[in-house]
């Protein structure tokens, strides 16, 4: 059998072949996803064209069709106009068709052209990674063959369905399907796993859809993303400069009004708020209201939460029937929910005025407060140490 200039063993092949995937991942999540989608962060010319040059060996995708699509995704997600929703198309189509859905919606210039500005448009790109984007994936099946020999065209064939597998199917379908939630981003998203690294951090997908801007996509203490680990080089190294970093609140614990200052950091951190909302006033009103009288409290209680921090536009008819039963057998759960939907209506008034703004806060804060509910006070009183500046 042919070894290839290389001659390695099988356990030496499989160690190299995830090392090759691994740049790849890299290159997905650092350079298409973090710095070309999202502009999250900028990359030195050399390593940002280093990263082009190997997704064109590696994968083929073209920077504007592969920015395109998923900026298309964000504009538009979880509706019919989503390429790649499993809410809509299902999770079995997603995960296993995921590549076909990415081919079908690059075919549409119009997509593409409006969702891809910004993106490189230079003599290579024109001329061979986008003209010739078949010709890269070729040579490195040319290239694998002469390094490994035989054992090279399984190792070359890993390499071009890792991405389409672990991107557009299991990111796009298991990341909007089935997982845990940080963040009530208004779309299905969620973290698969608490550890970013099989995937570069996408896997922390919640995390994404919350902070879409945000070259960094963990989020709490135990989380990790390796590609934030990379970026991190990357700057140590000069190579890349972070534009922008969600953070978490900033409180003084000084502030004891509603002011001008509270409203931008309530509107700036919404996403920590409402999950701070859901931990300190839904987890333990739904506690308390269900744990007296029910057998099976926990489960019930771990139910009633995640119905009451879902939108209501999100579900269908059979958890919306849930939980309008739900808010039937329990008045105290019925204003919280009522007190959370009216909190985010505040900062969802984008069209008023920053004195209305404050109005609005002010008078969910007295609501709140005359509510009788101890959580829910406690809660209000907190919003008052919110100050506008990340730590």
């Amino acid at each position: 059998m042919t070894t290839g200039l290389l001659d390695l063993s099988w356990w030496q092949l499989i160690l190299v072949v995830l090392l090759l995937t691994h740049v790849t991942i890299v290159s997905v999540t650092v350079y298409l996803h973090r710095c070309q989608a999202h502009r999250a962060l900028d990359l030195h010319p050399v390593l940002a064209h280093f990263f082009r040059f190997w997704l064109w060996l590696t994968t083929g995708m073209v920077t504007r069709e592969w920015v395109g699509v998923h900026r298309r995704h964000h504009a538009r997600c979880e509706t019919p106009e989503d390429p790649h929703s499993p809410q809509v198309l299902g999770l079995k189509k997603v995960l296993w068709e995921g590549a076909e859905l990415y081919r079908d919606a690059t075919r549409r210039g119009d997509l593409i052209e409006r969702y891809s500005r910004g993106t490189p448009d230079d003599w290579i790109e024109t001329n061979l990674y986008r003209r010739f984007s078949v010709f890269g994936v070729s040579a490195m099946l040319v290239i694998d063959f002469v390094l490994f020999g035989i054992p090279g065209i399984a190792a070359w064939a890993v390499q071009m369905v890792w991405i389409p597998f672990f991107a557009a199917g299991v990111i796009n379908g298991v990341g909007h399907y089935a997982g845990y939630r940080n963040f009530q981003s208004p779309d299905a998203a969620t973290n698969i796993v608490p550890w970013g690294v099989v995937i570069g951090g996408e896997e922390l997908h919640n995390n994404h859809h919350a902070f879409p801007s945000s070259a960094k996509f963990s989020a709490r203490w135990w989380e990790f993303d390796i590609g934030w680990m990379y970026i991190r080089l990357f700057s140590l190294l000069g190579l890349a400069r972070v534009r922008r970093v969600a953070r978490k609140p900033a409180m003084d614990d000084g502030k004891s009004v509603i002011d001008m200052d509270t409203v931008k950091a309530v509107v700036v951190h919404r996403m920590y708020i409402l999950a701070n909302y859901a931990r300190e006033v839904i987890q333990p009103v739904a506690n308390a209201e269900l744990c007296n009288s029910e057998r099976h409290c926990r489960r019930l209680a771990r139910q009633a939460r995640k119905l009451l921090v879902r939108d209501e536009a999100s579900m269908d008819a059979s958890s919306r029937e849930r939980l309008e039963n739900l808010l039937k057998r329990s008045q105290v759960l019925a204003t919280v929910h009522r007190s959370r939907k009216q909190l985010q209506q505040v900062w969802d008034r984008t069209a008023s005025s920053q004195e209305a703004l404050l109005g609005a806060l002010q008078q969910w804060c007295r609501d709140a407060e005359n509510s009788g509910i101890k959580s829910l006070q406690d809660f209000a009183r907190s919003l008052r140490s919110y100050a506008p500046a990340g730590g």
